[in-house]
Formats: C-alpha cells, sequence, structure tokens
C-alpha cells in the first residue's frame, strides 16, 4: 500500500476538513451540554450520552466523508462526483462554520470558567433554603424538663425534614452546640448552612411557651421570630406552624402532600406525649442495657395512654427492634413485642415516614432480611429525601452483606448531608477499621473529637485501632482517664483489652474486682460482662484454680440466660469459653459452633466472623491447633468487627498456646498492603 497516495486521497476526498470541522462543533456541543444543560436542571446522564454519541459519530463522519461528496445537485458517493463534468464548487463554507463553531466553543468555555457556573448558582440557590434547628433553652424552673425543650425540638426538625425543598441538618449534628451561641457565622460554616433557628421552652403544669427566632447568618438579620403560648396538648399546633412559618420564610414550596404531614396531630393526650417526648430524649444519648430498657419503658406508658398515637408505636418497635439486634434480648417475647408495635403503627398510619422507618428497622435488624429493608428505605428516602438516616442506614447494610466498597460510598453520601453527625461519623471509622484501614479511620476519629473533645467513647474507639496496629503506648495515653466506675461497655472492655495486651494481669483482677465489689444497681448482663473479663484475667496470668472458681460462678446464671433466649449468640459464646476453662472440650466447640449456626458470616459479614475467632479460641485452648490455625488464617483476610491483625496475634495471650507452632508465628509477620 502506498501511504503517500493513500494521504493524498484523504485530502483530495475532504477527510481531513471533515474531522477538523466534525472536532471543533464536537467540542461546542460538549460546551453546550456542560455548562448549559444544568442550569435547566436537565438530568447529568444527558451530558454523557451527549458526549458518547459524539465519539460514536466520529468514525461515522470520516467514512462518510471517505464514500461521500456534497456537490451542488446534492450528496453523491465520490465516484460518481469523480465522474460528472461539471466543476466541483469550491466553496469555502466549511471554513466559516469552522470559525464559528470555534469562537462559539471558546466563549462557552471561558463563560464557564470565569462566571458563576450554573450548577453553582443551583447549589447557591439550595443553600439559601438550609436550617440548622439549635438545641432549645430550657426556661422551665424545674431542670428536669430539659427532656421536653430537647423534645420540641426533634420534632420541629422532623416536621422541616419532610419539606422536599429545604436542607435539614439533624439533631445529632447540632446536639454538642449551645442554645445561643455567639459564634453563629462559625456554627453555619461547619454544618453548611445559610440559616439557624434558635428557641427556647417554657414549660408550667400544662401551659407551654415557645420562642423562636429564624437567623439569615450571612447578613445576621432576623428572618423571622415569635412566641407561642399554648396548652401542652396544643403544642403540636406550635410545632407546625413553626415549620410553615420557616418554609415560608425561606421560600420553600410545600406540595399538597407535605402540607397535609405538617397539619398531623399524632396525639390528643399530653401524658402519652409527654411519655413519648421522654423516651425521644434518653433515646438520643443512650449508653447501657439499662437505658435501652427505659426506652422502651416510656414509649410504651405512650401508648397505654393512647393506643392511637401512631408516632409512639413506631417509635416503640423501633426501640425494641434494637434491643433485640443488640443481642441483649433476642427472645420470642421481644421480636412478637417489636412486631406487634410495627403492626399497631401500620394500622394507624401505614405511609408515614415514622412508621415506615420502623417496618425498614424490623426487616434490617429482626428478619435481617437486607433486600426488603432496602427497598423500604427507598421509600422512606422519596418523603425525606434530605435525611442523612436512610443512607446512613444503608451503609450499615451494605457492611453487613459483606458489600464493603457499597458501604464506604454511602457513608460519604451520608456525610455530605450531615458532615457533623457524630453517630454517622463514628460508624464510618469504625468501617474503615474494620476494613484495617487504619489512618483512614484515626483521621475519622479525628473528626470527631473536634466535635466532641475528650468524649470517652471516642478515645476508646481510637484506642483500638492503636492496639490493632501494636501500638500499646498511643493506646495507653487514650485510657488513661478510665476508673473501675466507668459505665460504657465500650471504654471498660477497651481498657481490659490494654491490660491484657500489655500482660499486666494483676492489675487488670484489681480493676475488675472492684467492680463487681461496687454497690451501684447492675443488670445480670452487666455483671457476667465483668465476671468474664475476670475469668480470662486468671487464666493467663496463671491462676487456673481461681479462674475455674469464676468459670462455676459464672456457669448456671449463663444457663438460665441461654435457655430463656436459645437464639442469641453472645450466650452461646460465653457458653463455649466457660466449658473450655472447665476442660470440657466437647461442650466447648459445640457452643462455638452454634454461636455461628446463630449468625453465620453469610448472614452477618460484620459479627458473624468474630463467632469464628471465638471458635478458634476455644480450639486453641482444648489444643486443636490444626484447626485454629487455618481458621485465623481466613480471618487474617476478611474485615469484620474488631477484626484481626498480625499485632494483635503477637501481643494477646489467647494465642499462647499457638506460639510455638511455626504456622502461627509465620500469621504473626507483617503483611505488605
Amino acid at each position: 500500500m502506498n501511504l503517500e497516495k493513500f494521504f493524498t486521497e484523504l485530502k483530495r476526498r475532504n477527510v481531513y476538513k471533515v474531522a477538523a470541522a466534525y472536532a471543533v462543533v464536537a467540542w461546542l456541543l460538549i460546551q453546550v451540554a456542560t455548562q448549559v444543560f444544568p442550569f435547566f436542571e436537565i438530568p447529568n446522564w444527558t451530558v454523557r450520552l451527549v458526549v458518547l454519541l459524539i465519539i460514536v459519530g466520529f468514525p461515522i463522519a470520516l467514512v462518510i466523508a471517505w464514500a461521500f461528496e456534497l456537490t451542488p445537485e446534492g450528496l453523491k458517493r465520490t465516484e460518481v462526483a469523480d465522474a460528472a463534468p461539471t466543476q466541483r464548487s469550491r466553496s469555502r463554507a466549511w471554513i466559516y462554520v469552522v470559525l464559528i463553531a470555534a469562537a462559539l466553543s471558546i466563549g462557552l468555555f471561558f463563560l464557564g470558567r470565569f462566571t458563576a457556573s450554573p450548577k453553582q448558582s443551583v447549589s447557591t440557590e439550595a443553600s439559601t433554603k438550609s436550617i440548622a434547628v439549635l438545641p432549645f433553652d430550657n426556661l422551665s424552673r424545674d431542670p428536669d424538663n430539659a427532656y421536653f425543650a430537647s423534645g420540641i425540638q426533634d420534632e420541629i426538625i422532623t416536621r422541616l425534614a419532610k419539606i422536599a425543598d429545604l436542607k435539614v441538618i439533624s439533631r445529632t449534628s447540632t446536639q454538642q452546640y449551645q442554645s445561643k451561641p455567639g459564634n453563629l457565622s462559625e456554627i453555619a460554616k461547619q454544618l453548611g448552612v445559610a440559616n439557624i433557628l434558635e428557641g427556647s421552652v417554657q414549660k408550667a403544669a400544662d401551659q407551654v411557651r415557645v420562642n423562636v427566632q429564624l437567623i439569615q447568618v450571612a447578613s445576621d438579620s432576623h428572618l423571622w421570630a415569635d412566641t407561642y403560648d399554648r396548652k401542652l396538648v396544643d403544642v403540636f399546633t406550635v410545632e407546625s406552624e413553626v415549620a410553615k412559618a420557616i418554609a415560608e420564610a425561606l421560600q420553600a414550596k410545600l406540595t399538597g402532600g407535605e402540607q397535609q404531614a405538617l397539619a398531623v396531630k399524632p396525639t390528643n393526650n399530653s401524658e402519652a406525649y409527654d411519655a413519648y417526648l421522654r423516651g425521644l430524649a434518653l433515646e438520643v444519648r443512650a449508653s447501657s442495657p439499662n437505658d435501652s430498657e427505659k426506652v422502651v419503658g416510656f414509649y410504651e406508658r405512650s401508648v397505654q395512654l393512647d393506643p392511637a398515637f401512631a408516632l409512639a408505636w413506631a417509635r416503640l418497635s423501633r426501640a425494641n427492634a434494637q434491643v433485640y439486634f443488640s443481642s441483649l434480648d433476642s427472645t420470642s417475647a421481644r421480636r412478637a413485642a417489636t412486631e406487634r408495635a410495627l403492626n399497631t403503627a401500620q394500622k394507624l398510619q401505614p405511609n408515614s415516614p415514622e412508621t415506615l422507618l420502623a417496618q425498614a428497622y424490623y426487616q434490617y435488624w429482626v428478619r435481617r432480611d437486607y433486600e426488603p429493608a432496602k427497598l423500604t428505605f427507598g421509600r422512606v428516602r422519596e418523603l425525606l429525601p434530605g435525611s442523612s438516616e436512610v443512607p446512613g442506614a444503608l451503609a450499615l447494610i451494605a457492611r453487613r452483606q459483606g458489600q464493603w466498597d457499597q458501604s464506604v460510598a454511602y457513608w460519604e453520601q451520608t456525610l455530605a448531608l450531615d458532615p457533623r453527625n457524630t453517630q454517622w461519623l463514628a460508624n464510618a471509622a469504625e468501617t474503615y477499621g474494620m476494613l484495617r484501614q487504619f489512618p483512614a479511620a484515626l483521621k475519622t476519629y479525628d473528626r470527631l473529637l473536634d466535635i466532641v473533645p475528650n468524649d470517652p467513647v471516642t478515645l476508646a474507639c481510637e484506642a483500638k485501632i492503636y492496639q490493632a496496629e501494636g501500638n500499646l503506648e498511643e493506646a495507653g495515653k487514650l485510657l488513661a482517664g478510665v476508673n473501675a466506675q466507668t459505665h460504657s461497655f465500650i471504654v471498660v472492655g477497651t481498657k481490659i483489652d490494654q491490660l491484657m495486651l500489655s500482660r499486666h494481669f494483676d492489675e487488670a483482677i484489681r480493676w475488675i474486682r472492684s467492680r463487681l465489689t461496687e454497690s451501684r444497681d447492675r443488670s445480670d448482663f452487666e455483671r457476667l460482662f465483668d465476671q468474664g473479663n475476670l475469668l480470662f484475667a486468671q487464666q493467663w496470668a496463671g491462676d487456673v484454680a481461681g479462674a475455674r472458681t469464676t468459670a462455676q460462678e459464672m456457669l448456671r446464671p449463663l444457663e438460665t440466660l441461654s435457655q430463656k433466649d436459645p437464639n442469641s449468640p453472645p450466650f452461646a459464646q460465653g457458653l463455649s469459653l466457660i466449658h473450655a476453662v472447665l476442660g470440657k472440650k466437647d461442650a466447648a466447640i459445640k457452643e462455638a459452633e452454634r454461636a455461628i449456626a446463630l449468625l453465620p458470616s453469610v448472614k452477618d459479614a460484620v459479627d458473624g466472623p468474630k463467632c469464628e475467632e471465638d471458635l478458634a479460641v476455644v480450639e486453641a485452648m482444648v489444643g486443636e491447633k490444626d484447626r485454629a490455625i487455618p481458621r485465623l488464617q481466613h480471618l487474617l483476610e476478611i474485615p469484620y468487627s474488631n477484626c484481626l491483625t498480625p499485632a494483635l496475634l503477637r501481643l494477646d495471650p489467647k494465642w499462647d498456646p499457638l506460639r510455638g507452632d511455626p504456622r502461627f508465628q509465620k500469621l504473626c509477620e507483617e503483611r505488605k498492603p
């Protein structure tokens, strides 16, 4: 093939001209699509479609230029045009087309770069309709009425979240601020909002006064303010009126359905509403099994006082589902109570977002039907498009399914909506820890500590990351302030882990005994938690007789709990470890395998592997090295809750029975990422 002749033919057939003209016009079209389409709120997929069609069309245009030629008589095949006696037009119109297209393209390019783009304008417009509701000041003489002010704030946020045209920051993100702070501009910047609502509540007997003021932060001006004096039973009207007034002040459009949702009065019973608000306030700060049961109790009281209170039924279902999911009580009775409350809410208000949320959590937490749960959360998202709860819940479900990349993507969406939500930040950091992405986990925990400095739970979670890395010195610094009176399970467990990993067994034993001898009211579950820690401190310290005595003390109460709740993986795990300490090999392995059957990894990628790790502990204790070591190798390769690392294998005394095996020693070596 003669290349020189081929390129000459390309030139003669105007292929070069067509390619140049196509490139310029294509760039013009892309500029129009990227700069103009967003102004008219045309979906982004149409921009991608335009680019794809332009790419596909380029070779087609070149083929047509080769095969055909534009003549005064119309489009003809090149061979026919060459044979025609008529002289081809030497018109240079195509040059003008190229020049005009190039000028337009350049104009659009610089317009998009040096002016506020339509996309930015849309974003700015949206930000003018963004709002954060700061904690309401409790002006009541009785400081115990703080729950009431907190409840009013939460209910106003709930109503605002039902308005699709508003961006509303969750209460979890705003609760760390003061009621009337002086640095509103800084708070608005942190939360990504243009407006802030401040308020106060004063309650005396059945009379309530609510003061509210809406502030536009940029201009430091009051857009709207009002005072409401109402009977307690009419406080719902206040919450609805406040939400409507805010929507009007921010020029947010209300659909007919949204107007109806704001006008709903959940109950006419002031005592039922009071009990509901008490449950709502405690639910936000619950940190122990006793707190969780008290929350359930408040909601139960609420629906007893008003059986038609659909919102309270939905919250009762969620509270019971959470207790069930946390394995504090996974009995059939608890499951039935969850389902009964949900069914009642569905009969009263089947399509409300609160009822749908209760349904979604029932599917997720109780039935572990993840796909139906995701569909139900999707329905909630249509009703509450600005809420971070849906993507946050979807992130949690994704990791239960072992869809780790998707979980991280959902966390990014969640935190974009709600950047200072302490609950979501903690869960996102925990997810990075499960993935062994320790720098990302520490960075996220640091973000959390910027919001809640010196929070004991966050410090303990960060210490767990350092423990997993083998950095006991940094972990110890974070846990220095923990003492025997500390209430949180997470904090206490991490402190005991630190003492064990550091092999300070005598100190751990003294520390745990002081907790067991305290006089404060403690549940059976909490007492067994401390006894279990004492058992292993004695075992690893070499006090075999003491460990067996503690195991015997624990055996009967734990068997009783397990008989009442045979579907509880933690009870099966506890029994397996007690049997191992007592030298009952077959019983120990049987209970550990039962825990795995109750919570298999294919059903729960977060906590299921933890049951497998406990089986490996039992196998190591009873001399089944050939079973334990391959199991550990598998666990090092997968993400899960409190996952194993080579550093933990090297430091943790529970793996001491395996230390002489070369296979185990190889597992202790750090792996390249």
